[in-house]
């Protein structure tokens, strides 16, 4: 199976290196030559265009930070399109909005291919190491074809049902990533007002009914000041925007969600759109004039499991 992959960001460089460190014959297109030249060094082959990768290749992976960029790949001159025909298959890897893989996902079919929404869950650092969540949405046959694939990139494996199910479930979690981000800065800003030692707080938390996968990785890098967990507030600002969206097409009035909206919004205006997101702290800090920092903790996080093949998770029925 040869692999196309679009798309070598913070989060694509990691899925794409997983799948070279596998033995899988992968093709790379990015607009950034010094990334493609090192994936070359790295045994990649070089595609010029996204037509060419989607001609040479059996899956083309396109893992992109905004939609209208996914769009201009797929659509656009010496896009995906031109090159796709029967027996190819399009994974979306990218944090998209349900309504425009659906559409992109249209034209896909039409040539006869497959079209996957595939978007990671879990952070870069399990992206790196093939142990980060994927979730899958496809006809059940489609999914069975790509399945040896995706447990090779990740460790947990979620058919969510049909093309767009999954986009709606990762703009889903990534909300809820959101809101607890905020809520242990506010947590931790607290905890540093009211006199605690903050390395204790932060353990308190960890083995408290108020622990959370947020808390345990951006919490650290919160402590350390570096807050680089490879994601920027601009990219934030459009999955919980995307999150919005799907409520208000559905008429869920929500009261959260468009908080945070202007939280990040605000952020953004005072720190810009690629500030780290757990710089978020610094909104409280600024106005505490508190330094949330601690000593001990990573300034980038490294996923410490070893790597395992992966499997699907079967949901719970009644």
């Amino acid at each position: 199976m040869h692999i196309g992959f679009i798309g070598l960001g913070n989060v694509g460089s990691k899925l794409a290196g997983s799948l070279i460190r596998n033995g899988f014959t992968v093709m790379v297109r990015d607009l950034d030559s010094n990334l493609v030249a090192d994936f070359v060094k790295k045994g990649a082959l070089k595609g010029e265009t996204a037509q060419q990768v989607a001609e040479a290749c059996d899956v083309i992976i396109t893992c992109l930070p905004h939609p209208t960029i996914s769009a201009a790949v797929v659509e656009g001159e010496e896009g995906l399109l031109l090159g796709l025909r029967p027996g190819k298959i399009w994974l979306e890897m990218s944090t998209t909005d349900e309504a425009e893989v659906k559409r992109l996902g249209e034209k896909v079919l039409a040539t006869g291919a497959e079209a996957v929404d595939c978007p990671v869950s879990g952070g870069c650092h399990r992206a790196d190491t093939g142990n980060i969540s994927i979730f899958a949405g496809c006809p059940r046959p489609t999914f069975e074809k790509i399945l040896p694939l995706l447990t090779t990139l990740g460790r947990r494996v979620l058919h969510t049902g049909e093309l767009g199910s999954a986009s709606i479930l990762k703009v889903l979690t990534n909300y809820l990533a959101t809101a607890n981000l905020v809520t242990c800065a506010e947590a931790l800003t607290v905890a540093k007002g009211a006199g605690m030692d903050l390395n204790t707080a932060y353990e308190a938390i960890k083995i408290s009914s108020g622990t959370s996968f947020v808390h345990e990785t951006e919490s650290q890098v919160i402590l350390n000041g570096s807050r680089d967990i490879s994601f920027t507030m601009g990219l934030v600002l459009k999955d919980i925007s995307l999150f919005q969206s799907i409520a208000d097409r559905t008429n869920i009035p929500l009261e959260i969600s468009p908080l945070l909206i202007e939280i990040f919004k605000d952020g953004i205006a005072r720190y810009g759109e690629s500030a780290n997101s757990p710089e978020i702290i610094k909104r409280l800090e600024e106005k505490t004039d508190l330094d949330i920092l601690a000593p001990g903790f990573p300034s980038v996080m490294i996923d410490d499991e070893p790597e395992e093949v992966g499997y699907e998770v079967i949901p719970k029925r009644i």
